[in-house]
């Protein structure tokens, strides 16, 4: 929660900061530069998590690493204060990025481990719960401290929090040892194709076009803000609704995906998604934009717990952090091309992102459909994957 809350609060400072940056050698709109480095950030982070996964996997140490990954993002969040220019901030959310790649793989890996496949959508959506409270808080504190103290105090807060993340780990999480399975690799080997199925793949899929759709106004609310008369803190409220919408439905949904089935919810999510987002590039007013973020929280709880579960029911011992990193690769990337392509196709107009993310969003919900595993049935494991700790 203390890292989400540190990393969310630059979700709504990034578009305000680089529209107060010198402007000198930069010749492209401020949407499309807030959206290449927002979308920095989840190339980065998606291109080193199946690698730092597979590093998870072999030195055994989850907890090491994610304390490795917590520093790296508390200190460059802290040395946005120093931040002057454009580039500065690359190379600060360069080093953001692989911090997150280096903890998210380690952390999925743990929980696999350590959670019951009977109930682990509930247990997956009590650890989602915990960081959308994190989300939510975050980017409300940071509009504030930005509008009332300027922009040094909440990266000051920012990386405090993260550091507190630390501290708690420190404190409470235990390291899990796991034996690897006799058909899984111990050799650094990032790919091994007999780790990944249609099951992992299509799971991928889900959390990519996830994160695309609700990630993609974060390059937009500077034209938010202008066309729906708002501030920062205005933004940061209608921001934060997704993670309202998560907090209220994530841990039901979860518990409900171990009674009743991961893929029934993953399919809804989708579904309403896509209707959402599409919705979304219509909205005249703040209160609606309010709605229709709240809508995308509940259709983002459909995804993510169910999601996570299922690619846990299939991990095998050995290769948690391996499987786990491509799916949350799916979600890095979908971080990384929602507000890219958003602050790309704004330019044409305004609807256009929302058409272009929703369509596919909706096209994506069909080939989960056809391509994506049930792992369990009113109540009972179909897959019985080799995790010893379960």
């Amino acid at each position: 929660m203390a890292d989400a809350m540190g990393n969310s609060i630059l979700f709504i400072l990034i578009p305000l900061y680089v529209a107060k940056l010198p402007k000198e050698h930069i010749h492209f709109a401020v949407p499309v530069l807030v959206g290449l480095l927002i979308s920095l950030y989840g190339f980065i982070t998606s291109i080193f998590q199946p690698f730092m996964g597979a590093l998870s996997d072999k030195l055994n140490k989850r907890k090491a690493l994610i304390q490795v990954g917590l520093g790296l993002i508390g200190i460059s969040t802290l040395f946005f204060i120093f931040a002057d220019n454009f580039l500065h901030l690359l190379i600060l959310r360069t080093f953001q990025g692989i911090g997150v790649a280096i903890t998210i793989p380690a952390s999925l890996s743990l929980m696999t481990a350590i959670t019951h496949k009977n109930t682990r959508g509930g247990s997956m959506g009590v650890f989602s719960t915990f960081r959308i409270i994190g989300f939510a808080i975050g980017p409300v504190i940071g509009g504030y401290l930005q509008v009332h103290y300027g922009f040094d105090a909440s990266f000051y807060a920012g990386a405090g929090l993260v550091f507190i993340s630390m501290l708690l780990v420190q404190l409470w999480v235990k390291e899990v040892k796991i034996d690897a399975a006799e058909d899984v690799s111990q050799r650094l080997k990032v790919f091994d194709l007999s780790l990944y199925g249609s099951g992992i793949l299509s799971t991928s899929l889900a959390t990519f076009v996830m994160a695309c759709s609700f990630s993609m106004v974060t390059t937009l609310e500077n034209q938010f803000n202008a066309r729906l008369e708002m501030t920062a803190i205005g933004f940061s409220i209608a921001f934060s609704m997704l993670m309202v919408g998560r907090l209220i439905s994530q841990v039901p949904l979860g518990h409900f995906s171990d009674k009743w089935g991961r893929k029934p919810f993953i399919l809804f999510g989708l579904i309403l998604m896509a209707i959402s987002t599409i919705i979304m590039g219509e909205v005249q007013t703040q209160m609606q934009l309010i709605v229709i973020r709240l809508i995308q929280g509940v259709a983002a709880a459909g995804v993510a717990a169910p999601a996570f579960a299922l690619a846990a029911d299939l991990s095998k011992e050995g290769g948690e952090g391996r499987q786990m990193s491509v799916v949350t690769m799916g979600f890095g990337l979908g971080i990384a091309v929602g507000p890219l392509l958003s602050g790309l196709l704004v330019v044409l107009f305004f609807e256009l992102p929302f058409l272009i993310i929703g369509l596919a969003t909706l096209l994506s919900s069909w080939v989960v459909y056809r391509y994506m595993p049930e792992t369990v049935r009113s109540g009972k494991t179909l897959f019985t994957p080799s995790n010893t700790l379960d």
